[in-house]
């Protein structure tokens, strides 16, 4: 679970900034805490697309620290994930489309992270790789 550290804040206009330490860049804001911590994962998706257009390392939430936390979606976590072990196995988008015999595009799409790509997809990717894609439940925090 990407569960990062956010930093609240009250800015100069009355409304509650967001900063997340753990991915430079990733801020906003919000009319009171409840909607700031809700735009935060937003947040940092928006700058992890930079970093997966960048070919960049994606920055892993540090452990421990005090809350408030926010949690990235499931499915952006497993496109992270993907990104993340293509860049380990040194396999492109083009590699991966000719393992699957998909059209480059399908590949970019399964990495947008504004997509709502199907796990089914995920899935193959992820065993082209010779990798297998798990998902876990646990206890709200």
């Amino acid at each position: 679970m990407l569960r990062y550290h956010v930093k609240l804040s009250k800015d100069t206009n009355d409304t509650i900034l967001v900063e997340v330490p753990d991915v430079p860049g990733a801020l906003t804001f919000g009319a009171d805490r409840e909607e700031a911590l809700l735009r935060a994962p937003d947040a940092i998706e928006t700058v992890l697309i930079g970093f997966v257009a960048g070919r960049r390392d994606i920055p892993m939430p540090r452990a421990g620290g005090k809350g408030p936390f926010v949690t990235l979606p499931a499915l952006t976590e497993a496109k992270l994930a993907l990104y993340t072990a293509m860049r380990t196995a040194r396999v492109s988008k083009a590699e991966l489309a000719r393992r699957l015999n998909w059209h480059l595009p399908q590949v970019d799409r399964l990495l947008d992270l504004r997509h709502a790509s199907r796990f089914d997809q995920l899935e193959a990717a992820f065993r082209a790789l010779g990798k297998q894609l798990s998902v876990q439940v646990s206890e709200a925090a």
